[in-house]
């Protein structure tokens, strides 16, 4: 598909280009966190929002944005989310609320998939966050400061990432 081929040339642009400040700061002074992810299921969607209600009990201001692939059913219709529909010709996403997502310059910004996928590397690497925190996958080490080593859940995932972020000093 010539989107996907346009798509992967703007986001390999869009990584070498974009100059953000990228820092770690301790998780006790971050204010903003971001979440994107790709839907799956119901119990990725429940997983997602226990990990917001934390973020949030710690005083943390929590805007998320969601991927809907096709066929899957976007769970309560709590988040921003876009679509394949939103990806140009040209490899560009059309998304108003993907816009104002890279935008924000988020303290921590984290990716809950387990495996990647080309819409949101697009919008990681044009995202403003200071720190990026991902799965660890050698080949997109670019895209992240912060990568966790974690075959298993969605939830295991997330509260690996929870753990050692917690521990940023």
């Amino acid at each position: 598909m010539f989107k996907l081929n346009f798509l992967k040339m703007r986001t390999r642009s869009a990584l070498r280009n974009n100059k953000s400040l990228r820092a770690s700061i301790p998780y006790q002074q971050a204010q903003s966190i971001g979440i994107i992810f790709t839907v799956e299921d119901k119990q990725k969607h429940d997983d997602i929002k226990a990990f917001i209600h934390q973020l949030e009990h710690d005083g943390k201001k929590v805007k998320v944005l969601e991927f809907l692939p096709k066929k899957k059913e976007n769970y309560e219709f709590l988040f921003d989310f876009f679509t394949i529909e939103d990806l140009s010709f040209w490899g560009s996403i059309k998304s108003d609320s993907a816009t104002r997502f890279t935008e924000t310059p988020f303290d921590f910004l984290f990716n809950i998939d387990t495996n990647s996928h080309p819409l949101i590397l697009g919008l990681l690497a044009r995202s403003k966050a200071h720190c990026r925190v991902g799965k660890f996958n050698e080949p997109e080490s670019p895209y992240f400061e912060f990568m966790i080593e974690q075959n298993g859940t969605t939830k295991g995932l997330i509260d690996t990432m929870y753990k050692y972020t917690k521990q940023l000093r």
